[in-house]
């Protein structure tokens, strides 16, 4: 039995190839180390473009273990492609490794400029901003819709296991029902609206290439072969779906589905910043009125909304990056 693509990526044998075909008359190419492209057979067979990336941060193994899956069903010619697929595995040697990042978080490295001293993550993250324009070019020429989901799991534990931040949508655009709706049937019970700009990969596809792009965690990041108390049994068979150019034609929000939208980022503007918070506490944890979040100097972050909560709680981030977010529930989004 031939290795998984993983595995190749892992012991270093994935670099740039020439395009080759699978039996069943899939394009396959090799893009680059830890990232394959995939095309149906017949090119009017393609329904949509979709980017599926995971390995943002290296030790969150469920989704680039979910990612392989499909990958090798893909190769062996059990899943029939009817999209254009770019899969990627994003900071490569982190996973390698098992750790985070090498040098930087690479989710906090695009939309930015290239700069001469850029690290090894950095120069990373230039290049698969590259690849998603390349990718996305004939879409954004013939109209077909575009995708990207880029699927993490969090540093900590979470009250909703499974959830999905969507990015603010470009200027003339409106966050999408559909696409929310969509999310449903893989096993997403909330999703949180931003309304700021933001430096992440999901960011970038929906800002740059016009992809309704979402940034999905997926549960706790585990060691490799440590996720089977994770059950990503729907979203594996939503992801399987899309490849196979089928996707659910929802007309409304499902109403279990839990809409949130930002109220304010805590950011670290120096080194006298301080979190208040235990850095543990779980995603969404109630945050009552009065709650003392961080302090810097002489400024305090307390909680004054009513209903809020907390996530993504991290002091271990350089000056300028986010500590946390405090989050309240979305009113008046369109179900």
């Amino acid at each position: 039995m031939n290795p998984s693509f993983l595995a190749q990526i892992l012991a270093g044998k994935t670099s740039i190839a020439l395009p080759y075909c699978l039996p069943n008359g899939t394009h396959v190419q090799v893009m680059d180390e830890g990232v394959i492209r995939f095309e149906p057979k017949d090119p009017s067979d393609r329904q949509l473009d979709v980017v599926l990336s995971c390995g943002i941060h290296g030790n969150e193994t469920a989704p680039v273990e979910l990612l392989d899956q499909l990958v090798s069903q893909i190769l062996s010619g059990e899943l029939r492609v009817r999209a254009r697929v770019l899969c990627i595995f994003g900071n490569v040697e982190a996973m390698r490794q098992g750790v985070r990042c090498i040098e930087q978080d690479m989710n906090r490295l695009f939309c930015r400029r290239p700069e001469v001293e850029d690290g090894m993550e950095a120069r990373r993250a230039a290049m698969l901003e590259m690849q998603l324009m390349r990718f996305f070019s004939r879409s954004i020429q013939d109209g077909k819709p575009r995708l990207h989901y880029d699927l993490h799991t969090a540093i900590h534990g979470s009250l909703i296991e499974k959830f999905a931040i969507y990015p603010l949508p470009p200027h003339g655009r409106n966050f999408e029902p559909l696409q929310v709706a969509r999310l449903a049937a893989a096993g997403v019970d909330a999703v949180l609206m931003q309304s700021t700009t933001s430096t992440t990969f999901s960011f970038f596809s929906s800002q740059y290439c016009g992809a309704a792009a979402f940034t999905i965690e997926l549960g706790r990041a585990m060691p490799f072969g440590q996720n089977a108390v994770l059950d990503l049994s729907k979203m594996h068979a939503y992801l399987e779906n899309m490849i196979s150019g089928a996707l659910p034609e929802c007309e409304v929000v499902p109403a279990h589905i839990r809409l949130f939208k930002v109220s304010r980022e805590i950011i670290k503007q120096s080194d006298a910043f301080t979190l208040r918070i235990d850095a543990h506490t779980d995603n969404f944890a109630p945050l009552p009125l009065g709650t003392l979040l961080a302090e810097e100097g002489d400024i305090q972050h307390v909680v004054d909304e009513a209903d809020a909560r907390l996530i993504f709680p991290n002091p271990d981030i350089s000056i300028g990056q986010r500590a946390a977010l405090v989050i309240v529930p979305a009113q008046g989004y369109a179900r």
